[in-house]
């Protein structure tokens, strides 16, 4: 062991000091959905708790793609950075803004809609369908200020810039829950809103943090000499379809996953309203651990862009590796944190006894799929600085899709082991997925190690 950590001691504190703060940055995404599930859980009740579980079960999807999309931009800038090709990156950010501004309008309108029609086709609570619709309305929304929050946030993270985008996120979230509060609860004069409340909240702080973070990434002087050729004339097709290509792929990873969460949600739902609302319980704290080991395998990403982009192969594995001792120590911690913690980490979203109850269950499950979930997720992040994501999306869908949900179905409901049986199947499929993309990753690796290898013995 001591040897093992001595080998890989130098990638440790460069990937520890890359990745924390892109780790509380991404938090920030699930902060802020669990910011308002913890309002609503205390202020409004167990309808609308379960309101808030089936509107954001939906609206994940959504907000899975875009962030998927916008995330193109974070390994094609790592190579480029690589390889001090600072023109390219202006033009980059370019394409990207205009991507994703238009994927926001695209995304919104889908929501729009979802909450119309697809609503009363889930066979849900008809009293959680009412107050669902609003809220999934205003979250749609706000997906056009969070995707230019996201640009800029990529764009600056792909250079190694990664403080200022989690101060951001920090801020963002403590305005969300304090506005969130006085909209539910009615303060100062102001009439209870309910759910629409932290509707309102979300809206306001991805507008507030877009217009922060695209203020900084223009005024700093660290990105002067990449802005340079950022200009709306530089918006072109090839560099669109290049961003799409990464983009398009990582969306579509991040949505096999996430949907069969949220196919999940709505099994869940047919079951009961109790259950639906320990479900959001449950899968906002397994997301808050999600979303942190996603800054790892974002800052995994980043430094193995840049390794590929130097053909630098064998320090890229090194530090890969480095990044999958790290993520798998973490979420031995969340682990055991989810265990003995399990029947006192859902008061934090209600004091439904019931809930609390059924919630406490699964987060023991949630406790056993920690290791799965932070190895697959950092394997993708490894793959995609390697510009590899083709296969891995391959291995997300029959994960997810092809394993999980059906086995979760079948225990949950023909087996009739109810909720528990669900999220059986979502195990198994995140065990599958971190075990295939590892060997990936060990198969391209090795093949670029190689012929990087084979040429300089050539030369």
């Amino acid at each position: 062991m001591k040897s093992i950590y001595h080998k890989y001691k130098p990638h440790y504190n460069e990937n520890l000091n890359l990745a924390i703060p892109v780790v509380i940055s991404q938090l920030g995404h699930t902060l802020v959905q669990t910011s308002d599930t913890i309002i609503v859980g205390h202020f409004a009740g167990t309808i609308s708790l379960a309101a808030v579980s089936l509107a954001n079960s939906i609206f994940i999807i959504t907000l899975v793609i875009g962030i998927g999309i916008s995330y193109g931009i974070t390994p094609l800038i790592a190579q480029h950075n690589g390889r001090n090709n600072y023109v390219e990156c202006g033009r980059l950010l370019s394409n990207s803004l205009f991507i994703n501004v238009i994927t926001g309008i695209i995304l919104f309108v889908f929501t729009l809609f979802g909450s119309i029609y697809l609503l009363d086709h889930l066979h849900q609570t008809p009293a959680v369908v009412k107050e669902a619709r609003p809220f999934l309305l205003l979250l749609g929304l706000s997906m056009i200020p969070m995707l230019v929050f996201n640009t800029f946030k990529q764009f600056a993270e792909g250079l190694g810039f990664t403080r200022q985008a989690m101060s951001i996120s920090v801020w963002g979230n403590l305005f969300n829950i304090c506005l969130g509060i006085v909209l539910v609860k009615g303060m100062f004069g102001i009439s209870p809103m309910g759910v629409r409340g932290v509707g309102y909240s979300t809206l306001a702080d991805r507008c507030i943090m877009a217009t922060v973070m695209g203020l900084y990434v223009f005024k700093s002087a660290n990105f002067k000499m990449y802005l340079r050729t950022f200009a709306l004339k530089n918006i072109d097709r090839l560099r669109c379809i290049q961003l799409l290509r990464i983009g398009g792929p990582v969306a579509l990873q991040y949505t096999f996953e996430i949907s069969a969460f949220s196919a999940a949600a709505i099994v869940i739902g047919t079951i009961g309203y109790h259950e639906q609302a320990a479900h959001q319980v449950a899968i906002n704290l397994a997301s808050m651990t999600y979303m942190m080991a996603s800054g790892l395998s974002a800052a995994a990403a980043i430094k193995s862009g840049n390794y590929f982009g130097s053909n630098e192969h064998e320090k890229l594995r090194h530090s890969a590796i480095s990044s999958y001792h790290i993520v798998l120590a973490f979420m031995c911690i969340t682990a055991a944190v989810f265990t003995i913690f399990n029947h006192l980490l859902p008061w934090i979203f209600t004091s439904d006894s019931i809930v609390i109850d059924i919630a406490a269950q699964l987060i023991i499950i949630a406790a056993f799929f920690q290791l799965f979930d932070g190895a697959q997720v950092v394997g993708l992040g490894i793959l995609r600085g390697m510009g590899d994501v083709n296969i891995p999306t391959i291995i997300t869908f029959l994960a997810y899709w092809v394993v999980g949900l059906p086995v979760g179905y079948l225990l949950g409901l023909k087996l009739n082991l109810g909720v528990k049986g669900v999220w059986y199947g979502l195990v198994l499929g995140l065990m599958v997925s971190a075990i295939l993309l590892f060997f990936r990753f060990q198969f391209i690796s090795k093949k670029h190690r190689d012929k990087t290898v084979l040429i300089k013995a050539q030369d």
